[in-house]
């Protein structure tokens, strides 16, 4: 795995981003949902593969900041895309440009 991240970096250096300083995480997304899917309540620290993905999305949180919007004006969300998805029905998918929703709220 050492020369892995080494070949990455040298690749990421050769196309001019900044390979040493960037965080490289390696684990299993299959082991950790393995053992999701076996122990559901399982928490941090309980397993290796678990805390791989906890502390890939703490390098996230600290890495990409949130998007800054209105919060106090209207809803409006670009659609991009629409999806039918069998059992659920017609998904739409966008990007959040202002206000925000609850979980339950009808828009239109």
């Amino acid at each position: 795995l050492e020369l892995v991240e080494l070949e990455i970096r040298e690749t990421l250096d050769r196309y001019d981003f900044p390979g040493d300083d960037i965080p490289i995480i390696s684990g299993s997304a299959l082991l950790a949902v393995e053992a999701l899917t076996a122990h559901p309540q399982m928490k941090r620290g309980d397993n290796e593969w678990v805390d791989k993905i906890y502390e890939l999305m703490d390098i996230v949180d600290q890495s990409i900041p949130l998007p800054q919007r209105d919060i106090e004006k209207d809803f409006l969300m670009a659609i991009e895309n629409i999806v039918s998805i069998t059992g659920r029905g017609t998904v739409a998918t966008g990007r959040v440009e202002r206000g925000q929703i609850k979980v339950g709220e009808t828009v239109e």
